[in-house]
């Protein structure tokens, strides 16, 4: 049986070799200036959180800012709050594997490339010592891998992306997406990294931006409160400009239809459509200060995510 191209599907033995080039990004608080992440562009990192530890009088060189006021009115003599930072952070990928992302024209496929991202993310955060766990979802399920550290559980991580990676089959094979509604899969798991979040975690969002809807905004405007987003979008060049053709023919694995593209309506309107979904998308985040990464199918994924994140060495 001839082995699947590695430009279709994920591959373990390679997902597991990109661990030798988790590096030259990070996402620590501090950022290069050029960084996607650096807070000339958006609102900084907030990095690991703060574990209170206890409430004492205050010393001279004391920061200010962590006096407790109702305590130093109540006993008549200053005293602050001392906090020490948490020593892991945990980090949740939410991983698209739908039907939308097994689209790639030239190079990979879009799923292909979200695979590669986590990846390269999932190796990055374990040599920083932060746990990584995530969400990865289909148009069927949504799998939800619990966050922890370690090399073995990164591979476990990874193959279940694998896992739903190889679950892409063209048409309806992978199963009657009549019955979701559009966007469910992508609501249903910012709903379930909001119940294991907690607070002072960073949420990654990987995918296309297919079905954001206006119950996406209200997930990931309450998850913004608590919590660090980052969105990595994928896109394949074809979608953003429909090749000019006499006849071109578009299936979907059960039908096809054939027409000309070089009409200027047609090409127009494939556009219009093209744009108005990634304009949600994009605004969304914008809106909520959460940066965005951009990544496309055909240059290798880790060169592109050391360009857009500053080339940290």
């Amino acid at each position: 049986m001839k082995k699947p191209s590695n430009n279709i599907y994920a591959d373990i033995n390679e997902l597991s070799r990109l661990q030798y080039h988790a590096r030259g990004f990070s996402f620590s608080p501090n950022q290069p200036v050029n960084s996607v992440l650096s807070g000339k562009n958006v609102s900084r990192l907030r990095g690991r959180g703060l574990n209170f530890e206890e409430l004492r009088h205050y010393r001279p060189g004391d920061d200010i800012r962590s006096m407790d006021w109702k305590v130093t009115r109540r006993t008549g003599k200053p005293h602050i709050k001392v906090y020490t930072e948490e020593r892991e952070r945990n980090v949740y990928l939410i991983i698209n594997q739908a039907s939308s992302m097994f689209f790639g024209s030239t190079g990979k496929m879009k799923s292909v490339i979200a695979a590669e991202v986590s990846s390269l993310i999932a190796w990055q955060i374990t040599q920083s010592g932060d746990r990584i766990g995530g969400i990865i979802f289909n148009d069927d399920d949504v799998k939800v891998v619990p966050a922890k550290r370690g090399k073995q559980h990164v591979l476990n991580f990874l193959t279940e992306i694998v896992k739903k990676n190889h679950q892409l089959k063209v048409g309806n094979e992978q199963g009657d997406n009549s019955k979701t509604p559009e966007g469910f899969s992508i609501n249903d798991s910012l709903k379930k990294v909001s119940q294991i979040a907690g607070h002072d975690a960073l949420i990654i969002i990987i995918g296309d931006g297919n079905g954001w809807n206006k119950t996406s905004n209200d997930y990931l405007k309450k998850l913004r409160q608590h919590n660090e987003i980052i969105a990595v979008h994928i896109y394949d060049q074809l979608e953003m400009e429909l090749p000019k053709m006499t006849n071109m023919i578009v299936s979907d694995g059960n039908y096809q239809i054939q027409f000309s593209s070089e009409k200027q309506a047609t090409q127009e309107k494939y556009q219009a459509l093209a744009q108005a979904q990634l304009t949600n998308y994009a605004q969304s985040a914008k809106r909520y200060r959460i940066p965005m990464i951009t990544l496309n199918t055909l240059e290798p994924t880790e060169q592109q995510l050391r360009s857009q994140l500053g080339k940290v060495y």
